[in-house]
C-alpha cells in the first residue's frame, strides 16, 4: 500500500468563513483564563489525530465519510439513500483530488476501486490530526481537500476536542477546547440571546406605557419577593426592577430563562396573571396552606384547591368554582390596595 505525504495550504491564504475557534464558559473555572476570554495559555496548542475505534481487530475511523458507519445504517431508507449519496459524491472529488483516480459515485463496485479514501486504509487516515491553539484554525473546503475531510470528521464527532457548533459546546456537560465556527450558524446562536431579550424588554416597554396594572401582575409572576408590588407601587419602581430581572440580575441569574419566562408571563391574559398572583401571594399570607395529603386548602374551610399551584390555577379558572375565588380574593385584594 502506497505511504500518503500532506501538504495543506497556508492559514493566511485560506477562505475565513470557516474555523475552528477556541471555547471557553465565563462561569467554569479554567485556571483563571476565562477571566481573559482565552481557552489554552499562550503557545499552547492541542493536537489530537483522527478518532478510530477498534473492535474485533477491525478498525473504523470517524470521518463522516464512510456509508458503512453504525449511524448510517441506523438512519430511515430514505435518508439513509440520501446520505449514501452525499458520502460517494464527496469521496468520489477528494478520491480524484488526492489521487487522480475517477470513480463513478454509482458504481456498484464503487468502494474497492478507492485507492486513498478506502475507509480502512490506516495509512491515510491515520496522517489527519488537527492541531489548535489561541488562534482560529480556518478550513477552505471548497479548495483544500484535506480541510473537506477535516470538516466531515469534526460534524461527525470524529475529534474529541472541537464541538461540531457553538450551540453543541455551549450544552456539553465537560466544555470542549474548541468549536467548529461557521460564520452562519455562529452568529445565527451568539445573537439568539440578544433577540430574546429585546423582545422581553419591547414587552417591558409597552406594558408601562399601557398598561401598569398587568405589569404588577407580571413582576408578582417573575420576582420572587412577590408581595412587595402592590397598586400603588411607583411605575418606575415596577420597570426598574423588570428591567434587572430580564438582564438577568433579579431572581433568575440566567438571562435566557429570565427573558424567556418574562415574556410567558406577559404573553398571559390577564384573568389568568391575576389569580397566579393571587395563589402566590394567599400562599405568603398563609390564606391558603398545604393540609394533609398534600392538599392545598383555604385555612378556614376544607376546600380542596388542588395539590400544586397549577392545580389551585385551574381550579380557581373555573366557573363552578367562582365563590372560592371570590372569597380569596376579598382576603388578598386590600394588601394589593394599601
Amino acid at each position: 500500500m502506497n505511504d500518503y505525504t500532506i501538504v495543506e495550504k497556508y492559514q493566511q491564504t485560506k477562505d475565513q468563513t470557516i474555523a475552528i475557534r477556541p471555547y471557553f464558559n465565563p462561569s467554569k473555572e479554567n485556571m483563571g483564563l476565562e477571566q481573559y476570554g482565552l481557552s489554552l495559555h499562550d503557545g499552547v496548542f492541542h493536537e489530537e489525530s483522527l478518532a478510530c475505534l477498534e473492535m474485533n481487530g477491525v478498525k473504523r475511523y470517524v470521518t463522516g465519510l464512510n456509508e458503512f458507519a453504525p449511524e448510517v445504517k441506523l438512519l430511515p431508507k430514505d435518508k439513509k439513500k440520501a446520505k449514501i449519496k452525499e458520502i460517494r459524491e464527496v469521496v468520489a472529488q477528494l478520491e480524484a483530488e488526492l489521487a487522480a483516480n475517477v470513480v463513478d459515485p454509482d458504481d456498484k463496485d464503487f468502494w474497492n476501486k478507492l485507492t486513498v479514501m478506502k475507509p480502512d486504509n490506516s495509512k491515510f487516515w491515520d496522517k489527519i490530526s488537527l492541531r489548535c491553539g489561541n488562534e482560529p484554525v480556518f478550513l477552505d473546503p471548497m479548495k483544500d481537500p484535506y480541510d473537506l475531510i477535516k470538516l466531515h470528521a469534526i460534524n461527525a464527532g470524529g475529534f474529541s476536542i472541537v464541538a461540531a457548533s457553538l450551540r453543541e459546546a455551549r450544552a456539553m456537560n465537560n466544555s470542549p477546547k474548541f468549536y467548529l465556527d461557521t460564520a452562519q450558524e455562529s452568529l445565527s446562536t451568539r445573537t439568539e440571546l440578544s433577540k430574546l431579550k429585546n423582545k422581553a424588554l419591547v414587552a417591558l416597554q409597552n406594558m408601562y406605557d399601557s398598561n401598569v396594572t398587568k405589569l404588577m401582575y407580571v413582576a408578582k409572576i417573575c420576582d420572587v419577593d412577590s408581595v412587595q408590588y402592590v397598586k400603588a407601587t411607583p411605575n418606575d419602581v415596577l420597570y426598574e426592577n423588570m428591567d434587572t430581572y430580564v438582564n438577568g440580575f433579579g431572581a433568575e441569574s440566567s438571562k435566557k430563562r429570565a427573558a424567556t419566562q418574562f415574556l410567558e408571563a406577559s404573553g398571559l391574559d390577564m384573568e389568568e396573571l391575576k389569580i397566579r398572583a393571587l395563589i402566590k401571594d394567599a400562599l405568603y399570607y398563609r390564606f391558603i396552606t398545604t393540609k394533609a395529603g398534600g392538599w392545598i386548602e383555604p385555612i378556614d374551610s376544607g376546600v380542596k384547591f388542588g395539590k400544586s399551584p397549577s392545580e389551585c390555577l385551574e381550579f380557581l379558572k373555573n366557573p363552578e368554582n367562582e365563590e372560592s375565588l371570590m372569597a380569596l380574593l376579598e382576603k388578598v385584594e386590600p394588601y394589593w390596595n394599601s
